[in-house]
């Protein structure tokens, strides 16, 4: 198969939930080029910081990869603030002229704070419970919240299934799950 820049790789839903003091990432394996799903497993979530931070991207690989050194690099400088490293990063992200082409976004998350990162220079900290990214975003975050709200289940498992609920609904997401949880 012959890659060109017409074709636009998409991938992904990302799924922070917190409930009960348990935090807890999720994402799909998908990655698919054009209509063509070229990978089932990808791993798209990981610790950071002496696993005090989940962090998972959407987007181009290779640019998350690069994006994950930075934010690695920041966490070590800001003595794990994750607050303080994601504004750094979104910093250098937005002003440098490498870094401000690449196409990822990045969702972060610690025990006090999920944040999601652009290379607009946007850090957000969204009010709820949950935060997602990626193609299936609106999907996961609306069964996150309404499993929050109006089930007993814990973190972990409110992000299993609505990632499994957004695999149903989105292309672009399949039910190949990877869920990391903070201790």
């Amino acid at each position: 198969m012959t890659l060109n820049r017409q074709k636009k790789i998409r991938a992904t839903t990302i799924l922070a939930v917190r409930k009960n003091g348990r935090s807890v990432m999720a994402g799909d394996g998908q990655v698919t080029l054009g209509e063509t799903i070229m990978k089932h497993s990808a791993k798209k979530v990981r610790y950071m910081y002496n696993d005090s931070v989940i962090v998972g991207f959407a987007g181009a690989s290779a640019d998350a990869f690069n994006l994950f050194e930075k934010l690695e690099s920041k966490l070590e400088q800001f003595n794990g603030q994750l607050t303080r490293a994601a504004v750094e990063l979104a910093k250098d992200w937005r002003t440098d002229k490498v870094l401000r082409h690449l196409e990822a976004l990045l969702l972060a998350m610690d025990r006090e704070h999920a944040l999601i990162i652009s290379g607009n220079g946007d850090v957000i900290e969204p009010d709820d419970s949950a935060a997602s990214i990626g193609s299936g975003a609106p999907y996961a975050l609306a069964a996150a919240k309404a499993l929050t709200k109006h089930s007993e289940l814990d973190a972990m498992e409110i992000a299993r299934e609505a990632m499994k609920i957004t695999a149903s609904i989105c292309l672009y997401t399949n039910d190949v799950i990877e869920t990391l949880e903070l201790k």
